[in-house]
């Protein structure tokens, strides 16, 4: 199998808003894949639909080679941790791993408790009771006791503070290397992503903006700065992505895979937030855009 993730022409949509679009992505096997838009994207939506929790309204999605949810035997593959990590605040965290062994066909008790230990977790203490890192610790744990194939986190960080988020991020590193899962997690925040990721999928306005290994999107994308220029003079090969200018400069980012040797430009390299900020950007532009032409 060479992909996790498969989605053509994927839709969802409530009543007659569409919260996904047109979304068509291929996740390779062996990443942690970042999901990264602004709130209201579309990412938990694309998510639940990975998850088998919702279903298409257009379009088609495969994860792991099969429909989401469709058999027992799918479920079992796929771990989901939901938005605000949520667990049972009633139950104990000794009560939650007996639940996950009796709902999880695939259940590791012993690296469960392996990790509740390490973390310092108190088996008799109540869910209710624990911060909100401990929560979102023991939220992960859960998943990935499960032992899946992929785990699907839907910003599970989003309101922890700053130390419990790079906690979690961390022990979700670990976990990734010891037991070799992929993983799709979810976030509004690039840097939280950049720390774990190696693959970034940017949604925006329900669309697909941009995908793709890290490394990658890094090497072709370019900041170029000079002497104020229309975008429709530059090369063909250069794809502008986001421009700005002032009265005698302009600022393009532009997506290039060849090398830019124009001596009017300064070329210089983007940080991963600045790429993702640029597509963002762009599409906030063309909505400008639009928008008065549609009143017309």
């Amino acid at each position: 199998m060479t992909s996790v993730l498969q989605a053509q022409a994927l839709g969802k949509r409530y009543g007659k808003r569409w919260a996904l679009r047109e979304c068509t992505i291929d996740i390779p096997a062996g990443h942690v894949v970042g999901l990264v838009g602004p709130n209201g994207a579309g990412k938990t939506t694309l998510l639940k639909l990975a998850g088998g929790q919702l279903e298409p309204t257009a379009g088609d999605i495969t994860v792991l080679g099969g429909r989401p949810g469709g058999t027992p035997a799918q479920l079992a593959r796929v771990g989901f941790v939901a938005q605000d990590t949520p667990v049972y605040a009633g139950l104990t965290v000794a009560d939650h791993l007996r639940l996950g062994a009796r709902l999880n066909p695939r259940w590791d008790d012993g690296m469960a408790r392996e990790r509740i230990a390490q973390l310092g977790l108190v088996p008799t203490h109540r869910a209710g009771k624990l911060s909100g890192g401990q929560r979102a610790q023991l939220a992960l744990t859960l998943g990935l006791a499960k032992r899946p194939e992929l785990l699907i986190l839907d910003e599970p960080v989003a309101s922890l503070d700053p130390l419990a988020r790079r906690e979690f991020l961390q022990g979700l590193t670990e976990a990734t290397v010891a037991h070799d899962f992929n993983v799709v997690l979810s976030s509004h925040l690039v840097s939280d992503l950049e720390r774990v990721c190696d693959f970034m999928i940017v949604l925006v306005d329900s669309r697909v903006q941009m995908a793709g290994e890290v490394d990658r999107l890094l090497a072709t994308h370019h900041r170029l700065t000079g002497p104020r220029r229309d975008p429709d003079r530059l090369p063909a090969d250069q794809h502008v992505i986001s421009a700005h200018h002032t009265d005698r400069q302009s600022t393009f980012v532009v997506r290039a895979d060849a090398p830019i040797h124009d001596p009017a430009w300064t070329v210089t390299r983007l940080s991963l937030e600045d790429l993702v900020l640029a597509y963002m950007d762009r599409q906030t532009a063309e909505n400008r855009r639009v928008a008065p032409e549609a009143q017309r």
